[in-house]
């Protein structure tokens, strides 16, 4: 009777603990073209090129990011708001010169995802953070 609880009882230390809740693993996808957007150059990548370098079809791309619940324009966003804010810990630079470089074809689209991205528009945030 005590083997059989003894052997319970190990049995119960070896189950591995629960994941963290809210934790959702991304794919090798998602990852791959994520590390393509934040490595390459923004004003070139268009979502079909990024297909093609991965050595698939814009249509199975879009399938591939909507199964991890996302997609190419948000990660897209999020690039280019990481590459923005990374830039500018380094040095101030005009916005019409981090837009181009962000690769945003019009100024202000960039100056409606900075205030997006961190409440302030870009003039306010040079004040705030630069002087």
């Amino acid at each position: 009777m005590e083997q059989t609880s003894l052997s319970h009882a190990r049995r119960d230390e070896i189950v591995p603990p629960p994941e963290k809740v809210g934790y959702l693993a991304l794919s090798r996808t998602t990852d791959k073209v994520l590390h393509i957007l934040l490595s390459g150059d923004l004003t070139r990548l268009r979502a079909d090129s990024v297909a093609e370098s991965l050595g698939m079809s814009s249509t199975t791309l879009r399938r591939r990011l909507r199964a991890d619940h996302t997609c190419y324009q948000f990660l897209l966003d999020h690039a280019r708001q990481y590459r923005c804010e990374q830039v500018l810990r380094v040095m101030w630079r005009p916005g019409k010169c981090l837009a181009k470089e962000l690769g945003y074809l019009e100024v202000n689209s960039f100056y409606r995802a900075f205030r997006r991205w961190t409440g302030l528009s870009y003039s306010e945030y040079k004040i705030r953070y630069t002087l």
